[in-house]
């Protein structure tokens, strides 16, 4: 395997609670990285010699933002490329946009701005605005993300990364929150995994406890246990004991290989993988979290 994309998850605390996040985001979501942890894994991202980019998301990043620069301009200083996800609540003004992202001005290769339904009452909103109009202003690309809501015509699938307009992944507080709305299926019909490349993802999501996660609560292994290094050399798929089976047939098999019983339908195949993982997180506890992803201890 080789990684060549490091997205940080900053921090699972978020300024909203939407419907559709894969990590249950919330403002009482716990986790965040230290400065120190941001140090440890830049070091690792380097010596993997695999890693070229790296991103700091969340949750909201924006949220910890001294941590969060300091973070940007070491990675920056170490050569990677640099880039950022956030949903723009801090854009009050187009003047505060400035203020806000100005110190980031020259170090950042990429702003990803989640504006959509889920997260205000218009699809572009004005904070998304603001910001875009700020980044303009000093020279940072700026691109939105956008979630459609459930059923909707123009949604389109994805693979890895979110395109401009994409449907709804039935995962985390998805799986519980919008799964009424949608149009179920049968379960035997999910035989693959649709949105995650499981031999060469290309890039993995680090989160604040130090797991890497190949799909939000798939994990390869912590790095505070493992160098970054190793798990690229010694990752393999066809015998993880989660991505083997997804793999082979998709959550369906996963489900059967298991020896589970499925309900008769489901909204999507995150929605069959993810009902799951649930019931084998006991049998996988050090693949299959952490809790924070799983929305242990929070309401929906």
């Amino acid at each position: 395997m080789k990684i060549t994309g490091l997205h940080f998850l900053l921090t699972y605390q978020c300024t909203f609670a939407c419907d559709h996040c894969f990590v249950w985001g919330s403002p009482w979501q716990t986790g965040t990285m230290t400065l120190a942890d941001i140090r440890f894994y830049l070091q690792q991202a380097q010596d993997s010699g695999t890693v070229t980019s790296v991103y700091f998301e969340g949750g909201e990043p924006f949220l910890y933002y001294p941590t969060m620069l300091r973070g940007v301009q070491l990675a920056n200083q170490m050569g990677f490329s640099v880039g950022i996800v956030s949903n723009s609540y801090w854009a009050t003004s187009l003047e505060d946009a400035v203020a806000w992202l100005g110190p980031l001005a020259g170090l950042i290769d990429d702003l990803s701005v989640s504006s959509d339904l889920y997260h205000y009452s218009e699809a572009i909103s004005q904070q998304a605005q603001n910001a875009s109009q700020a980044a303009e202003q000093l020279g940072i690309p700026l691109g939105f993300i956008s979630v459609a809501q459930p059923q909707a015509e123009d949604a389109h699938d994805s693979l890895g990364q979110l395109p401009a307009e994409a449907g709804v992944m039935y995962r985390g507080r998805a799986a519980v929150r919008l799964v009424p709305q949608a149009t179920l299926q049968p379960w035997d019909i999910f035989d693959k995994c649709p949105h995650e490349d499981l031999v060469e993802p290309g890039r993995v999501h680090l989160d604040p406890l130090g797991y890497v996660h190949i799909c939000q609560g798939i994990t390869l292994g912590n790095l505070h246990q493992t160098p970054l290094q190793h798990i690229n050399h010694t990752y393999d798929p066809q015998n993880h004991p989660i991505n083997g089976p997804l793999l082979a047939g998709g959550p369906a098999y996963l489900n059967s290989y298991y020896g589970l019983t499925p309900k008769a339908q489901y909204a999507d195949a995150c929605h069959l993988c993810y009902e799951t993982r649930l019931e084998l997180r006991e049998r996988f506890p050090e693949i299959l979290g952490p809790d924070q992803v799983y929305g242990v201890g929070l309401e929906y």
